[in-house]
């Protein structure tokens, strides 16, 4: 870990989570819902509707959009998390109000108990710290794994991915077959910039992680998440002591 990265103290307001409504930016986020609404609902005639479609939700802004658009529709889609066991008490929050507001009970898959206490006992609590090999084998354990398990004898996943969010994630596509997990995986807002996400969770009032008003703009596993600056790129909070290129855990790039 480079030690001379300190951590910026969270903020009481991020401008980026309050974009001016103005008409062009309403009448953006309305077309784009729509064109996403109507995306989920083919996937669902393609895909089927007794459970072949699911969607990876991390709680973040993203994903929140994603969530209020497939419960307001009523869309048969599964919902899914991954609980790494390390995530920041404002995800579990908000995991609870989620489950009130929308009436439902997500699905939260857990790591391998034994598989964790295998890893923590031979390279340390925080190893991660240490390498990007230890850091992958990390998110390995506490996603990887789970996240087979969550997709296994499914046809889809959605996920709440934007291209704008990384350099790792320019080239993606709204579709595309996820060689790894061996199913399609659907990108439906891939296309949306920050400011069309917070204007939607604004205009139709949808929970959010608090984080987020204290630029956290990507959030993960507590030990690997901090506060960016004004300016700063969206992911530089996540895993900051690494190099930008290799900034995924392996849920979104092939570790080839």
């Amino acid at each position: 870990m480079n030690a001379s990265v300190s951590l910026l103290r969270p903020a009481p307001a991020n401008p980026a989570t309050r974009p001016e409504l103005t008409e062009a930016l309403r009448a953006a986020v309305a077309a784009k819902a729509d064109a996403a609404r109507a995306f989920l609902r083919e996937a669902v005639a393609e895909f089927g509707t007794a459970g072949e479609l699911t969607f990876a939700n991390s709680f973040g802004a993203e994903d929140m959009v994603l969530t209020d658009l497939i419960l307001q529709a009523k869309l048969p889609i599964e919902i899914f998390s991954l609980d790494t066991g390390r995530l920041p008490a404002e995800t579990y929050s908000l995991i609870g109000e989620v489950e009130k507001r929308y009436g439902v009970k997500l699905k939260i898959y857990f790591p391998d108990a034994g598989a964790v206490e295998q890893f923590v006992r031979t390279h340390g609590i925080n190893a991660f710290y240490d390498s990007v090999e230890l850091r992958k084998g990390c998110c390995g354990v506490r996603k990887m794994e789970p996240l087979r398990r969550a997709l296994a004898g499914k046809k889809a996943w959605i996920t709440g991915l934007r291209a704008a969010q990384s350099v790792t994630r320019t080239a993606m596509a709204t579709r595309e077959f996820d060689e790894g997990n061996g199913l399609e995986k659907l990108n439906p807002l891939l296309d949306w910039s920050e400011a069309e996400v917070w204007a939607y969770i604004r205009l139709h009032e949808v929970p959010y992680n608090a984080l987020h008003d204290q630029f956290y703009p990507s959030i993960g596993c507590a030990p690997c998440t901090r506060a960016i600056a004004v300016g700063e790129d969206v992911r530089a909070g996540r895993w900051w002591w690494e190099d930008p290129t290799t900034k995924e855990c392996g849920l979104h790039v092939s570790e080839r």
